[in-house]
């Protein structure tokens, strides 16, 4: 079956599909017929509407969801700045615009990020590179999180930086949004959108480790099938958006909420939890989805495609032309190669993107894993025309290989974010992680051999001279 067969069963409800217009409601009745806004809430609720994007955005990109809800999100004390000597604050704040991102042309590959057991999730989110400012709702911010304890009770966090990608790798992360409860497991990934609340708690108290890609403009969509037709890749029907599910605490009680603006964290208290919305009604709200339940596509003849046909999900960047992405979410999934007399690796390669690289299982099949090679939890960054590609042993042994159809990436995933920007690296990234492999193009490039060899019969010829014939 194309599912990922998981070790952690997943008992929350969902509903199905990519986009559209959703409705969910723990209490039947919660929300109000036709209109929106009526002189009374159904059950003595509140009315709020959440929008993430403007009103007057063109309707099929439109996300805007209805809240029906105990208290509005607007009751609350003023927002402080988190110290930085704080067990809540963040590690890396988000630098302003290309301040203190590196931008580099070096490629980079560090080698696995270590849990720290002693923080929970917001103490966790390491800014490793990025591009752009938040505050401009331009570029994104890559993070790996690595954390050892479940939120505290009576805690919540969003960021009005951005959207979260969130991509696990190790660990369960048990997630009450606003919207209702998921369950992300290594193999899945979910999407919390820009300003959307929410608590996360280990599952059995296990460490949790993993990627984020921030996306400060714009939303995630599911690319363009073209010629493959109506179904394919990342099938809409896959997708799971929570249904709603509420906490009554709005009585003696004290909750901290914790918000990431311009990249600086804030905290503020409040007299009720922020997870008190009864119904729901729109297009703006969280999703995850199964990696496993991707439909790669691939030459059944010749010759090696463009990795865009791995496209999970993609962010437009409308001023850069047409099927440019300021971010596509990529997989390398396990499938089959069938290509005759090609080099079935992925090529050698200079990009005006940039392609950041995780691995969240397994081996990836252009380069060589174990100590100092690319590894789960590691990662890899080549920036804008930075030339990479295969290592040589992986080059040699395909170049020399015999060819029958091969079953590769089983029991792996290895995924990309890939930028139009030129992605920086923090110093967090470059240095104080200590995670950065300093002979990766010792070990990947430089060895590799000439196998150049003039033809007997050829000479050298000037421009314009006639060729040699052989």
């Amino acid at each position: 079956m194309p599912v990922t067969q998981f070790a952690v069963t997943d008992t929350y409800e969902y509903l199905n599909g990519f986009g559209g217009y959703k409705e969910s409601e723990a209490i039947q009745g919660t929300l109000p017929l036709a209109a929106n806004s009526p002189q009374k809430c159904p059950y003595g609720l509140y009315n709020e509407k959440l929008s993430g994007t403007a009103f007057t955005a063109p309707r099929d990109e439109n996300q805007q969801t209805w809240l029906y809800r105990i208290l509005p999100s607007a009751s609350h004390q003023n927002f402080q700045p988190v110290p930085s000597s704080s067990s809540q604050s963040l590690i890396s704040p988000t630098p302003s615009f290309g301040t203190h991102f590196n931008a580099i042309p070096n490629q980079l590959r560090w080698d696995p990020f270590d849990f720290d057991k002693e923080v929970s999730w917001i103490h966790s989110l390491h800014l490793v590179a990025g591009a752009g400012d938040p505050t401009m709702k331009q570029g994104l911010g890559i993070y790996i999180y690595a954390c050892g304890r479940s939120m505290p009770e009576k805690t919540a966090f969003y960021s009005a930086d951005g959207d979260f990608l969130i991509v696990p790798q190790h660990g369960v992360l048990d997630i009450r949004t606003e919207f209702g409860k998921m369950l992300v497991r290594p193999n899945e990934i979910c999407v919390i959108p820009r300003g959307i609340r929410y608590h996360v708690t280990l599952h059995n108290n296990e460490p949790a480790r993993g990627y984020i890609c921030e996306l400060y403009q714009g939303h995630f969509k599911l690319p363009e099938l073209g010629p493959i037709g109506s179904n394919g890749l990342a099938n809409a029907r896959d997708f799971q958006t929570p249904v709603a599910d509420f906490i009554e605490d709005y009585e003696n009680t004290e909750w901290t909420l914790y918000g990431k603006f311009g990249g600086n964290l804030f905290s503020a208290k409040q007299s009720h939890t922020p997870f008190d919305i009864v119904g729901w009604h729109g297009t703006y709200y969280p999703y995850k989805y199964d990696l496993g339940r991707f439909n790669p596509v691939g030459s059944i003849s010749y010759d090696h495609p463009d990795p865009s046909i791995f496209t999970v999900l993609s962010a437009p960047s409308h001023p850069h032309g047409a099927g440019t992405a300021v971010l596509d979410f990529v997989i390398f999934p396990p499938r089959w190669l069938v290509a005759e007399n090609t080099f079935r690796p992925p090529w050698y390669h200079r990009n005006t993107m940039s392609e950041f690289m995780g691995l969240i299982m397994g081996n990836y099949d252009a380069k060589g894993a174990g100590k100092g090679g690319f590894q789960p939890a590691g990662a890899s960054l080549h920036n804008t025309m930075s030339g990479h590609g295969p290592d040589m042993q992986t080059f040699e042994k395909a170049s020399t290989m015999d060819l029958p159809p091969q079953k590769v990436g089983e029991g792996s995933m290895a995924f990309m974010f890939e930028s139009c920007l030129m992605v920086g690296v923090t110093e967090w990234g470059l240095k104080t992680c200590q995670k950065v492999q300093e002979t990766y193009n010792a070990h990947s490039w430089e060895p590799l051999k000439v196998h150049f060899k003039r033809p007997e019969s050829s000479h050298g010829v000037s421009n314009g001279a006639k060729k040699a014939t052989t």
